[in-house]
This record gives structure tokens, C-alpha cells and sequence, in this order.
């Protein structure tokens, strides 16, 4: 029994840190980290950035909180950029990605209710998806790890698998309200829906009156080289969930919609206390103001095929340990042939920070702002890791 306070749902690596600096992570002792985690996908512009620092210390001398009782002009602001860049009309901000998806899946919901279908309640998504830790949203996610032991599945969720753009056609009834993706799964294993299927599955909800739902708390942002993902496939939603990257390390959620999608949510049937507070909003504009300047993205690409040129000459070094480079921009995978988690914790004593994932992948996850030294550093250390594994003939056996 730990002689913790806290919760013990978490199985924390035995490190911590006290400081960061863009891509690096520096623990009390000065030991240097780099940080291709970003806090899961959190920390799009790294550690300390100076616009995002400087945006929150201002806003923090000003105002913290005032509630959604009042007008908040970085709100609107920021609300407004969103929709200028994107499919939208329509912003509800949130605290969390599980804030944005429960969000999403109550428009939808309510959408078809006031256009006088109240029985179209149920969602369709797909195997290996991760939607957050609410009741709603594992059961969106339907993975049985996170379901266990919480009681009876939230109804309202059927899932097909992967990808099965017919088992989704067969899985509509007429109380479908909606189809519910990530363009790319993080949490499944960095695998993207071809945009071919994007375009079949927009097509089946114009046909059968669906909204076509997005989750891009993990692969928006500029995290693929455009502002979202869903731009890479000339596909657009009718609803998506936006976090983590958007907030820069402050957390802060939102749901997009049309104004069709959206004219269900009227006054007082949703509410967030914390949602959209100002320094929140403060932030993510500072975010914005750095991802939209003109040349980033196209330098996020630019930095994603370094990156993936030099995986694949590792993954081609070590083909016991690496099954297959995967990914787009700078959310890119390692499929493993040995257990992750070993090869996860073997990066980390070469003082490289990842992330596991489903479908036995690391997650590399560095900050939009990583430099090409870094990525250099990276591959390194990388290439050490693999080299620790292979020399490993149980590990590379497991």
C-alpha cells in the first residue's frame, strides 16, 4: 500500500522536473530531458514559450475568473479566429478534450431532437478510438479497460471496427444521430483514416441526415502540418472536439459546429463554469497567434519528413525491434516488435521522453517549435534505445 495521498490510478515513471525550456525538460538534480511526450500532446509550442508566458502573466495581473454570466472579450476573440479558420460558426470552450467530446455528442443529440427526431440519439464509432474518461466518452471509446467495473455502458454508442466504412453503412438505424471519429487515432496506435474513407463517411451522413462528429483533441492544432487534420482530406465536419494543443500546457477544451449543427444549443441547455475563463482564452490566442504566423506549418511538415527519413533509417538498423514507422506531421509512431512499454522506458534512460499507445506503437510527440539539432538528438538517441533492445535477446523476444 503507498503511503500516497493521491489516487492511485496513475503508474508514474519515478522521475520529475522542475523546470522546462522548449523541447528540454530539466529535473531538480539538472538532468536534461528531451521531451517528445509533450505532455501527450499537450505542450505544441514547448516548455516556457515566451509569447505563451508572457500572454498568461499579463492576463494573470488582470482578471482570472468571471464566470460565463458575463461577456469575456478573449472569448469572443478567440472564438471568432477559430471559426475564421475552420468549417465553424460556432465555439463552446470547454477545460478539457472529455469537456469538448461531451459537448460534441450533446449538440448532436440535441440537433435532431429540435428538428423533431428526439429518437436519434445513438453514435457510431470506431474501434480503438479514445474519447476521454467520462461515462460517456468511454463508452464512446468502448475500450473494455477503460469500461471495467464502472457499471452498465453508457447506451447511445455502437462501434464498428477500424476503418470498416461498410460496417459503419450497416450499423445506421434510423436512431443514428451521428458518425464519431479521429482523423488520426493517438491513443490507438497513430493510425489516420485515408481520406478516401473521410469522404465516404461524409457522403453516408449527407445521405442519411447524420452529423459527421471529429475529434482532434490529439491530431489538431498544427500537430499534422495543417491547422487540422481534416484539411488534408478536403473533408469537413458538422461538429469537432478541440483540446490540448490549442491551450499550449494550460488547459483548455473547445467544441466547432455549424450554425445548423449547433442551433439546438440555446440557453441554458449546457453550461461550464470554468470554460472559456481568461486566462485560458488569453493562451490560447498567444497559440494562435504563432501557429497561424505564415511559414509555421509548412516548417511543422518540413521538420515531420527529417524526422520520418530518419526513423526509417533506424527502423531499417533495427527491424527486431521496429515493425513500421507510422504517422503524419509531428504526431508519428514507432510500431514495435518488442513490448512498448520496454521500449518506452529504454528510451527514457537515453533521457528521451515518448509516449505508449495501443496497437504496441511510442508516440513521438515533440513540440511544433523543435528544432532540426533536436530531432538530430532524438534520432540518436533513439537508434541507442533500439541498439539496447536488439543486444537484448529476451526483450527482443518478448
Amino acid at each position: 500500500m503507498s503511503g500516497s495521498a493521491l489516487y492511485e490510478t496513475f503508474a508514474r515513471a519515478p522521475l520529475s522536473f522542475e523546470r522546462g525550456e522548449g523541447s528540454w525538460l530539466v529535473t531538480a538534480d539538472g538532468q536534461r530531458y528531451l521531451d517528445f511526450a509533450g505532455g501527450i500532446a499537450v505542450n505544441s509550442l514547448g516548455h516556457a514559450h515566451p509569447r505563451l508566458v508572457a500572454a498568461l502573466t499579463e492576463q494573470a495581473a488582470k482578471l482570472w475568473h468571471v464566470s460565463n454570466l458575463y461577456e469575456i472579450p478573449g472569448q469572443r476573440r478567440l472564438g471568432e479566429r477559430l471559426v475564421e479558420a475552420t468549417f465553424a460558426d460556432k465555439v463552446f470552450f470547454t477545460n478539457s478534450g472529455a469537456e469538448a467530446l461531451e459537448a460534441a455528442i450533446k449538440t448532436a443529440r440535441r440537433y435532431h431532437y429540435v428538428n423533431g427526431n428526439p429518437e436519434r440519439f445513438r453514435t457510431i464509432t470506431f474501434e480503438g478510438a479514445f474519447h476521454g474518461r467520462t461515462l460517456a466518452t468511454i463508452a464512446a471509446g468502448g475500450q473494455a479497460k477503460y469500461l471495467e467495473g464502472f457499471g452498465p455502458k453508457a447506451d447511445g454508442f455502437d462501434q464498428v471496427p477500424f476503418d470498416d466504412i461498410d460496417a459503419a453503412e450497416k450499423a445506421i438505424t434510423s436512431e443514428t444521430a451521428a458518425i464519431l471519429l479521429e482523423p488520426v487515432q493517438g491513443e490507438g496506435g497513430v493510425r489516420a483514416f485515408p481520406a478516401e474513407s473521410l469522404r465516404r463517411l461524409r457522403a453516408l451522413c449527407d445521405k442519411h441526415g447524420l452529423l459527421l462528429i471529429f475529434d482532434e483533441v490529439q491530431c489538431g492544432v498544427g500537430r499534422t502540418g495543417k491547422l487540422f487534420a481534416y484539411e488534408w482530406s478536403g473533408v469537413a465536419p458538422d461538429i469537432m472536439a478541440i483540446a490540448k494543443g490549442i491551450g499550449g500546457g494550460f488547459p483548455m477544451g473547445a467544441c466547432l459546429a455549424t450554425d445548423a449543427a449547433a442551433a439546438g444549443m440555446t440557453p441554458g441547455v449546457h453550461g461550464t463554469t470554468f470554460g472559456g475563463n481568461p486566462l485560458a482564452m488569453a493562451v490560447g490566442n498567444a497559440v494562435l497567434d504563432v501557429v497561424l504566423e505564415e511559414g509555421f506549418l509548412d516548417e511543422v511538415s518540413r521538420k515531420s519528413l527529417l524526422m520520418k527519413q530518419g526513423l526509417a533509417g533506424v527502423a531499417d538498423e533495427f527491424p527486431d525491434v521496429i515493425e513500421e514507422i507510422r504517422g503524419t506531421g509531428l504526431l508519428l509512431g514507432i510500431k514495435c516488435r518488442v513490448p512498448n512499454a520496454k521500449m518506452n522506458a529504454a528510451l527514457r534512460d537515453e533521457h528521451l521522453l515518448t509516449v505508449p499507445a495501443g496497437d504496441n506503437v511510442i508516440r513521438l510527440l515533440p513540440p511544433l517549435v523543435v528544432t532540426d539539432e533536436e530531432i538530430r538528438v532524438a534520432l540518436d538517441r533513439i537508434r541507442a534505445g533500439a541498439a539496447a533492445l536488439s543486444a537484448a535477446p529476451v526483450a527482443a523476444a518478448g
